[in-house]
């Protein structure tokens, strides 16, 4: 028996809603999933091509990239383009999708480090 068509789509790790992520960082962390090349896990979409397809601001993609990487499920790394003359300028962010068994570990760190601190 043939195996199916594979059909236009990817998979989200289930950790994801249990590490107290907004809907804001569900939806950016969902879009860079869809976004990475799979052997690299990394993409450079733009915070315009970001913004566009989630229907936010730059400002507010910005917030939230910052807000993955502190719960380590990214890294994002600064890229340079060369211009026609050669000159260089800065390119789209580089993101890295991390592992997230380091996403759920950083979590639990959180968790305990803020356990009885909170009143």
């Amino acid at each position: 028996m043939s195996q199916p068509k594979q059909g236009n789509y990817f998979k989200l790790p289930n950790e994801i809603f249990n590490i107290d992520l907004s809907a804001g960082e569900i939806a950016l962390y969902a879009f860079l999933m869809r976004m990475e090349d799979r052997e690299t896990y990394t993409c450079y979409p733009s915070y315009k091509t970001i913004g566009k397809a989630l229907q936010m601001s730059k400002n507010t993609v910005m917030k939230y990239v910052r807000q993955l990487e502190d719960k380590e499920l990214i890294e994002t790394e600064r890229t340079l383009v060369e211009n026609r003359e050669g000159a260089l300028r800065n390119g789209n962010l580089m993101y890295k999708i991390l592992p997230i068994k380091q996403a759920v570990d950083a979590f639990h760190r959180r968790q305990l480090y803020n356990y009885g601190r909170k009143k």
